[in-house]
């Protein structure tokens, strides 16, 4: 009879072992299933950080550019506005006072266009690579060389 009292004991045992094992594999299935989802959108969050900073690298070398065109654009006004303060007031004012006008917005433009090159040259710290192609700089440097010679040229018209 003794035998018999314990069978009934160790089934319900089994089975609530059973049912135990059932429950953390079930959990186990659901903690592996998260850990690969936690994975795969670490990698999203990865691959979307580093478009990110591919893009503010675009956005500043496109600030870059701007910022030069926005220096050779005062560099031209400049140089325009010399050349005509020239041929507008001659004989509204004193000789020497137009060409001192004149002379110093041409020596601005100068200045602009040294100024322009400077600043897309040095652009403080590097940043990232972008996809953005960049306008060359011997060429820019050039285009800025040019200016300052056409500058240099229309203020030795202005004494000449």
């Amino acid at each position: 009879m003794a035998q018999t009292a314990t069978k009934p004991t160790t089934k319900p045992a089994e089975t609530a072992l059973k049912q135990t094992a059932k429950v953390v594999e079930k959990d186990s299935r659901k903690i592996a299933d998260s850990a690969k989802e936690l994975e795969h959108s670490s990698y999203r969050i990865e691959d979307s950080a580093d478009r990110t900073t591919r893009l503010a690298a675009d956005r500043t070398i496109l600030a870059a550019e701007r910022t030069y065109a926005a220096w050779v654009r005062t560099g031209l006004f400049a140089l325009a506005s010399g050349v005509g303060a020239r041929a507008l007031l001659t004989g509204l004012m004193p000789e020497w006072l137009i060409r001192t006008d004149a002379s110093v917005l041409i020596v601005f433009s100068m200045f602009c266009f040294g100024a322009a090159i400077w600043r897309h040259v040095n652009p403080g710290p590097p940043p990232p690579i972008p996809d953005v192609r960049q306008i060359s700089r011997p060429l820019l440097i050039a285009v800025n060389l040019f200016l300052a010679l056409v500058s240099l040229a229309a203020l030795a018209g202005i004494w000449a």
